[in-house]
Parts: structure tokens; sequence; C-alpha cells
């Protein structure tokens, strides 16, 4: 059942989660922060005045002239002047290597993050980058992040021809803004051998020119990801950690994801934490049907425990696509059909049921935590399938398995993931980003309206958490919060006004609940005593700021077990 705000903070103020005493304590804070609002996300929906930190954990929370009596000469004390402490976000979903790597490629984004409104821009901004980046001359590849077609002018893809006209001497790739398709020039395309004679991968399609064989340069799923990583050197990744942390910390995580890790990042990963090299608690959930090697899975870093603000917090599985790349899996055809499909086409899985249920069995026997990727309705009716065939088989009480995205979950599936224990992360930035897309082409307006039914999870007690899915979109908190809040499109029209959140409720998506999607609420994700000091002070209180301006608010401070990570300047 959905509460009503309604704004009694008045009388919540005088409440302390330690029990302060007018009298002074026997115990100094090494900070204070008073005179804020100290929204504390606890089960009571708290809004204090001031909070103190000892040891990098909450030792009160409650009025200012009460807390303010927990210090002395070596106190730090510091004025909020009336802006608002948050917990520190817990990233729901993302993909911290992939962001280190979007740091050093040409940025092809649609305004307002990027150039890329039509395919001379994307043309001119690779050309720009060819021309500028250290990148292209020590590795002598070219990597664009992020065009989207549902954004460019032309209204298609672009091609290999239409790479070729920017060299034809280096291998270019270009992502696509759903992570799930590439472009790849001419000279790619031969580097791995892609020809007409090429089959199309299982779970994948190398599309082809129209009337004939001959590959167009466009990949999609398991055709792309086959040879994606093969164009992008490891050393990218792991010489950008520290660029794309400072990205979340900017935008208030202290929590962050890198779902579906490959075996050799995850090497990586764990020798620059053990090197002391993260700032943010990082959890990494490996690709399990891509790897060869379990001895990190089996090893000590698999945990829910962080070693060096690390850990493995599981395995991650793709069932379908993107549905902005109609790629997704549905059960009813797409609305308009991609070029080259016919009108019955809905999209495909990544996966038989057999090939499923084989790594759902293997994750659930060793009861790792199994993240699944699942847009389209029928790639959820299948993870619904395959988790209840595994439950019976391994039996656990308290899996938490994650469908991540369920942009399409339809409202008879909810009791199945409930009765299942399978923990939402859903993606309402979709309503700003691909919200018009979604109506007019991929699913038509009564499909689109419920995308990522958050509304519906409120109305049955269901914890979900929403995310970035970064590099997807950047992991812009704000954004993320306006998106589950106001589910406002580009142009303007509200997409899904059941689904709507409360701020309160919004901020819980991103703080308590992703805790306890990752087994840690017990630790973080609110602001109560005894938990860690992960907090982000923001210049506005998106409890009472108007809705449409929750957008604009700004990121102060983010602060990690009591130490700033990250100051705005």
């Amino acid at each position: 059942m959905r509460k009503s705000y309604t704004g009694t903070i008045a009388g919540i103020l005088g409440l302390l989660a330690f029990g302060c005493a007018e009298k002074p304590p026997l115990v100094s804070a090494d900070s204070i922060y008073f005179n804020g609002n100290v929204i504390t996300l606890d089960s009571t929906e708290s809004v204090a005045e001031a909070i103190a930190i000892k040891k990098g954990k909450i030792l009160a929370v409650g009025r200012s002239t009460v807390v303010i009596q927990m210090s002395d000469e070596n106190t730090r004390k510091i004025d909020l002047q009336g802006k608002s402490i948050v917990p520190g976000f817990v990233d729901a979903h993302s993909h911290l290597s992939g962001v280190a790597i979007q740091a050093v490629t040409a940025n092809l984004l649609p305004p307002p993050d990027g150039p890329g409104h039509n395919i001379a821009s994307l043309q001119q901004a690779l050309r720009d980058f060819m021309a500028t980046s250290e990148t292209v001359k020590e590795h002598g590849v070219v990597i664009g992040f992020n065009y989207d077609d549902a954004q460019l002018e032309e209204g298609r893809h672009p091609n290999r021809h239409d790479l070729d006209v920017v060299s034809t001497d280096i291998p270019i790739m270009i992502t696509h803004q759903s992570g799930h398709l590439g472009v790849y020039n001419s000279k790619a395309l031969d580097m791995f051998g892609i020809t007409a004679d090429s089959d199309d991968p299982p779970g994948g399609v190398i599309v082809r020119e129209s009337g004939g064989l001959e590959p167009s340069g466009v990949l999609e799923e398991t055709a792309h990801f086959a040879v994606i990583y093969k164009m992008i050197p490891s050393s990218m990744v792991a010489e950008n950690w520290a660029v794309a942390e400072m990205q979340y910390l900017s935008n208030g995580f202290t929590t962050i994801q890198d779902g579906k890790t490959d075996e050799v990042t995850l090497a990586l990963m764990s020798k620059y934490a053990a090197d002391s090299g993260f700032l943010a608690d990082v959890i990494a959930y490996a690709d399990v049907a891509a790897m060869n090697d379990y001895s990190l899975l089996n090893g000590p870093l698999h945990s829910h425990d962080y070693a060096n603000n690390f850990r493995i917090g599981g395995v991650k599985l793709t069932f379908d696509g993107s549905p902005q790349g109609k790629t997704a899996w549905f059960t009813q055809p797409y609305f308009v059909p991609p070029l080259g499909q016919d009108s019955g086409y809905s999209g495909y899985p990544a996966f038989t049921d057999a090939e499923a249920l084989k790594w759902y069995s293997l994750a659930y026997e060793n009861n790792w935590q199994m993240l699944t990727h699942a847009n389209g309705d029928a790639a959820i009716d299948q993870l619904i399938d395959i988790a209840s065939q595994a439950s019976v088989a391994f039996p656990k009480d308290d899996r938490r398995t994650v469908l991540i995205h369920g942009q399409f979950l339809r409202i008879d599936q909810i009791d199945e993931i409930q009765r299942l224990g399978i923990f939402p992360a859903l993606y309402p930035m979709h309503t700003f980003y691909w919200g018009d897309w979604h109506r007019d082409s991929v699913a038509g307006p009564e499909r689109a309206k419920n995308i990522s039914p958050t509304g519906w999870m409120l109305d049955r007690d269901i914890k979900f958490s929403i995310h970035s899915d970064a590099p997807v979109t950047f992991p812009d908190s704000m954004r993320i919060l306006d998106s589950a809040v106001n589910r406002t499109t580009r142009s303007g029209m509200v997409l899904g006004r059941d689904q709507k959140l409360r701020p309160v409720d919004a901020l819980k998506a991103m703080t308590i609940w992703p805790a306890y999607q990752h087994f840690e609420e017990l630790k973080k994700g609110s602001l109560e005593v005894g938990k860690l000091a992960d907090m982000v002070i923001l210049d506005q209180n998106p409890l009472t700021i108007e809705h449409a301006k929750i957008v604009d608010i700004r990121v102060l401070e983010t602060i990690k077990e009591g130490i700033s990570v990250y100051i705005a300047q």
C-alpha cells in the first residue's frame, strides 16, 4: 500500500536514534553535521537536523542542539546552512568498467549528453577524436560510444560505409547506446573475418545489406559481444578506473556495481583494489556464461564482505537484448519492426531454455547470487520458468535473485517474481531517454506507458531498485530520481502516470532497497546509528523541492565512511 507523505517533519525532529541526553556524552564524535535536513530513510521516514560520525560510522541522529553536545575540541563541526543530507546512493546496476572505457572514447551520445543528432555529427566527432586521442595513437583503434538511432535525423543505424568515410585504414567500432549493438567499418569487419559467408551466431545477428548477404556493419547481441572486447585492449579499462569512479562519486554513489564483468577485467579489478585504488565500495558480478576459470568465484573475494573496498557479489546472465535497439524478446510483435524484419518480428532470446537452466543450476548449486538481464516480457517469462525449475532442484530461503531492467514486465508476472523472491532492479530512466521511441516505435502507447512499473511494485509492497545502467546513460543520480518521480519524456509528456513515485520512495529505491538487493541493508542505505557513514550533501531538499526541479539538484559533497571523497568545485 502506498503511503502519503504528510510532511510531519516537525514532530520527528525531536526523535534521536542514539538516545542523546541533554548532558555531555561520554563519547565524542569525529564530525558533526548540523543545521540541515538529514533525510534518514529509516522505517519511519524521519527527517532530523544533525548527524554525528565516529570512526566511519553513524554515532547519533537528531536535533542540532542535542547532537552538537557530542563534541569536544577535536570534533569537526559542519554547519549545513539548510542543505540536505541523504544516504550514499547504492548503484543498483551499471558497468564501472564500461564507464572506464567510455572515458577514453569518442562521445556519440545524442543531445543533451553529446553531439550525435545525425550521421554527419557522428562522423565529425570521430574525426575530432582521432585527431586528439592518445588512445588512437597508442592502440591503433577508434572507438565511439553510444550513438542512438532513435535520435538520429536519418532514423536509421549508421553502417560500415558511413564509418569508411571517416577511415578505411584504421578499424572503427561504435556502440549503440543500449550497449547491445555495434557498427564496424570495413577494416574492422575484415580484421575479424566477418563476410557474406559468415553465419549468424546463436543469440545474435550479423545485419546484411538490403538485397544481399554482405554485412552492413551492424552486429547485434552475441555477434557484437564476440568481437567488441577484441577491439578494446584490457589496459584501457585498468588505466581509467579512477576517472570512471569519479563520475559515480560526483553523483553521490558510495557503492558501485560492475555488472557482467569478464574474466580478465575481474582479475585486473581485484588487483587494483588490492593496491587500494577504490574510494567507493565496488561490487562485481561475473559474466558466468563467458568464464573459463571459476577460481575467483570460489575464492575469498566472492563474499558479502569487502576487501579493500571490493568484493565479488555473484554472477550475471543476459536473457535478451535492448528494447530501444529492437532486440529485446517480446511475446507480441514490435509496434514498428526494424528494417529488414516482417510485421511479426518480436525479438529473440540469448539462450535456449536448456542453456539458461544449465547456468542457473550452476549458480544455485553453488549459492551464487544471480543477476539476469531481461527486458522483454518473453525473456521475463523465461526467467520465471528457469528460476522456478532451479529453485526446486536447489532450494534455498534467501537467494535474492535479481531481475535486471524488467522494462516490459507484465502485471501478471509480478506475483510470480514475488513468489520466487526475485528482486526487481528497474530502469525508469527510459521514460526520459526513450519514452517517446517506446510509445511510437517499439511497443505502442499501451505497453509503453507501463515500462519499468515501479508503481505496481509499490502497490504490492515489493522492494525494488532503480538504476542508470551506465555507460548506457550517465550515472546521473538526479536524472535517475527525476525519471522515477516525474516519468517525463524528451517531448515533455508523462509516460505512465500511475507508475510515478513519491520522492521519498524513489530515494529508497536508490539507497536502502538496493542495499537490500546486495545483502547490505544492515550496514548501508539509511542514516541510522551503527551504519556506515556513507552520505551525500545536496544543495536542495528532494522531499520538498518542486518535482520538476529535482533534476537540477546538485551534489555538493560525497562522504564515504565519514571521509569526503568528492567536493563540488
